[in-house]
């Protein structure tokens, strides 16, 4: 069974970062989503937490 998008439908970007501040992902990745092996979606999912913290330190920074 295929790995589900994490989409939230909160889709807004953070330019700076190149991550959608919702799912985590950078646009190319959502854009591929479907085209990605399940391998590398679990490498993407796994990044998630690094990704929310490397996000969250940019708006702590503003």
């Amino acid at each position: 069974m295929a790995i589900a998008s994490p989409c939230l439908d909160i889709c807004k970007s953070d330019r700076k970062a190149n991550l959608c501040v919702g799912c985590l992902r950078t646009t190319e990745e959502i854009r591929q989503w479907r085209k990605l092996t399940d391998h590398k979606r679990r490498q993407i999912l796994a990044e998630r937490r690094r990704r929310e913290t490397k996000l969250a330190e940019r708006r702590a920074i503003r």
